[in-house]
């Protein structure tokens, strides 16, 4: 385990508090009143007593026989076996925001499966796209996180990260802000990742679709670990990966266009303070770059001899 030293972390008003590893947040005055967000945005399907309700809120994709609940419908569980896999995607679209999920991974040997956390505007090629994607390995080695973007169906934009703990023994937050001066990768509240607009017409950044949530467990063997070397033992299927307490606090799309992203300032993710990150972010973004990364396209001569242009910013 890494020794990292971290001051007291702030709380969002309707983020749950996590005390894993951070160092602090500008979640606090990024807050707007909690009556304020109740009238503005747009939050997760919730019952009466607060429970949340699965099927309100997303539908199931893959074989249905390979999604289970816990008893109290609070936990969800994704199965991949060598017959089927699962997933789940919301019933809405949103353009902006913020969203979060808790995910727990698949343990033990998980070579070449991956748990995938995403956004996409659709399955076409000139989607647009946000990654979190889950690279599994063998029994004893650490899980890789990678995160991509795709802007009219343009990828090839991967970081690859190493965690500061293992993912499959409990879970950990993984959230994405998207607002239309940046998109941040979140690890319990640590920013792993930004990918910023330069607030100019481009062809790098994904800020004109509006975007489903999804999440699946898929044998990716060909590519996942190790460059594919490493094969998925189906000896020790099912794969399990366990999920929880989504939110989604944003714009809910509404054709033709709805009124929360014809106006700017109005959500606390699209306010000054939500379009760069804050100093004590910018110092846990720093750490996780000089210890943390495994792979930066942007840094990749050989596979870009000229660097993609989003990399200057």
């Amino acid at each position: 385990m890494l020794n990292v030293k971290f001051s007291k972390q702030l709380q969002h008003p309707l983020i749950e508090t996590t005390t894993h590893f951070w160092r602090g947040s500008n979640m606090e005055r990024w807050a707007l009143p909690l009556a304020v967000f109740l009238c503005i945005s747009v939050a997760a399907t919730a019952a009466s007593d607060g429970s949340f309700q699965f099927k309100e809120t997303f539908d199931i994709t893959g074989a249905e026989d390979h999604f289970k609940t816990s008893p109290d419908g609070q936990v969800w569980f994704l199965y991949l076996d060598k017959k089927a896999g699962c997933g789940f995607q919301t019933k809405n679209q949103y353009r902006f925001g913020w969203f979060s999920m808790k995910l727990k991974l698949v343990g033990g040997d998980s070579a070449g499966i991956v748990t995938a956390y995403y956004m996409a505007s659709d399955a076409g090629p000139e989607r647009d796209e946000l990654d979190f994607e889950f690279l599994g390995n063998r029994t004893g080695q650490p899980y890789t996180i990678q995160t991509n973007v795709y802007k009219s169906g343009v990828g090839g934009r991967e970081m690859r990260h190493s965690l500061w703990f293992d993912p499959t023994e409990d879970f950990h937050t993984y959230s994405i802000l998207w607002n239309s001066h940046h998109i941040v990768f979140f690890v319990d509240r640590v920013p792993v990742r930004t990918y910023k607009n330069n607030d100019k017409p481009n062809n790098f950044f994904p800020n004109t679709k509006p975007m489903t949530v999804f999440s699946s467990i898929w044998n990716a063997d060909d590519w996942a670990t190790r460059g594919g070397l490493e094969k998925t033992d189906w000896k020790n299927a099912p794969f399990v990966s366990s999920y929880k307490d989504f939110s989604a606090d944003a714009c809910q799309w509404e054709d033709p266009y709805p009124a929360c992203v014809s106006t700017t300032t109005q959500n606390w993710w699209d306010q000054y303070e939500a379009w760069s990150l804050s100093e004590t972010q910018q110092e846990d973004s720093g750490w996780v770059g000089r210890n943390l990364v495994i792979y930066d396209y942007c840094t990749d001569s050989e596979r870009y001899p000229t660097p993609p242009a989003e990399c200057s910013l």
